[in-house]
């Protein structure tokens, strides 16, 4: 394994750990900083809506063109794009109601006392948001791996960009597990191990698509990943930015992303 395979993989790692950071948030701390989420969720937003259209798209269409021509090449990377989208959209579909690890939670939610038949009911919340998250996770590791393996510096961006999003969804796995439960231990462990997915996602990919890389395996993979991270973006990141909201944050929070990714790869291409 090459230093390159090997620093994808690790980034892939950080922003899968990131769950273990919104467990940590939603059992340490006694209020949610709704404001820093707001803006937090709507600057990853930014990054990957950026990225993913400016960068990433790009970088496929011009590997497809190369290897099948104009038409084929541009077609080719509509196909992996949208057919990204499409992958995560069924993965969202085949998540269970209970555990939709969209669903906003806050540290204040702790608070609430519940009776014993809620309890079993939270604790089969927890545990289904924990799977849901370990699933929707897997091709946001493979997303991050592919961009981190064609571009370190656009590796980074993505993975600091996926660690924010994952925040939230630790709060949402760590919330109702310490509701029923009463045990933080066993709160953080779920919503750290609902982490690792990413990671595996990553592994998985090297497995099957190392063997196999070539311009239009590596454009399809690219477009698909485009399509991942804007589809994760409007349909995970801006609605729950907007849930937090306050004043315009998450707005403010989108263009900043976007300003700092387009600036980030206007400094660093060489």
């Amino acid at each position: 394994m090459d230093g390159n395979v090997a620093f994808a993989l690790l980034l892939t790692l950080f922003a899968g750990l990131a769950t273990g950071i919104g467990s940590l948030l939603s059992l340490l701390t006694s209020r949610t900083n709704t404001k820093f989420l707001s803006v937090a969720l709507g600057f990853s937003a930014g990054v990957m809506i950026y990225v993913s259209l400016v960068e990433i798209f790009v970088k496929a269409k011009d590997s497809l063109v190369a290897e099948l021509g104009a038409t084929n090449g541009y077609w080719m990377t509509i196909v992996g794009f949208f057919g990204g989208m499409f992958v995560i959209a069924i993965i969202d579909r085949l998540i269970p109601t209970l555990g939709n690890p969209h669903e906003v939670k806050s540290v204040e939610d702790m608070d609430v006392k519940l009776s014993n038949p809620e309890h079993t009911k939270l604790m089969k919340m927890g545990v289904f948001t924990a799977l849901a998250i370990g699933i929707h996770n897997f091709p946001e590791g493979i997303a991050t791996f592919a961009s981190a393996l064609q571009d370190p510096s656009l590796g980074i961006a993505i993975a600091i960009a996926v660690a924010i999003h994952n925040i939230p969804e630790g709060i949402a796995v760590a919330v109702p597990i310490y509701y029923a439960t009463g045990s933080r231990k066993k709160a953080f462990k779920l919503s750290f191990l609902s982490g690792l997915a990413e990671p595996v996602g990553a592994f998985v990919a090297y497995l099957v698509l190392m063997p196999y890389l070539n311009g239009v395996v590596f454009g399809v993979v690219f477009a698909a990943v485009a399509g991942i991270m804007v589809f994760i973006s409007l349909d995970e990141l801006l609605p729950a930015a907007k849930k937090y909201d306050e004043t315009h944050s998450s707005i403010y929070g989108v263009v900043a992303g976007m300003l700092v990714m387009a600036l980030s790869l206007v400094l660093l291409t060489k």
